[in-house]
């Protein structure tokens, strides 16, 4: 064999596994992304696969459709972040059961993570 097709064959060859290895992180990232893993604090709001924004903020903090919204829509995004296990007994009655709500408060809280931030959803601001 010629040390040109050899060269050739091993560039096919490495492009072959890099172009696997970046197909392969994508589908990574798209599981972590559908398994609703916490995304960073202080990244921007993004959306969800029903239209939702997702926001993950420091626990004193709001999230950024919030910050535009009314003095009343603050105020019942800080109640859900401080004491949402009320909000848990109340359903929800806008029709959000379809996407996995349980309670009022998956309306504006999405998750409590580990770390101390919240994720938000701004499907109550909507």
């Amino acid at each position: 064999m010629s040390q040109h097709r050899v060269l050739r064959c091993r560039k096919v060859v490495t492009r072959r596994w890099l172009l696997m290895g970046g197909l392969a992180a994508a589908a990574g990232a798209g599981v972590w992304w559908w398994r609703g893993a916490p995304m960073p604090a202080g990244s921007g709001p993004i959306r969800d696969s029903h239209g939702d924004l997702l926001h993950t903020v420091p626990r004193d903090e709001l999230p950024a459709f919030a910050r535009t919204s009314s003095a009343e829509v603050q105020e019942i995004y800080r109640y859900a972040a401080d004491r949402g296990e009320a909000l848990e007994y109340i359903p929800c009655f806008c029709g959000c059961a379809g996407i996995g709500h349980r309670s009022n408060r998956d309306c504006y809280v999405k998750a409590r993570n580990a770390d101390g931030t919240v994720t938000y959803t701004s499907h109550g601001a909507t």
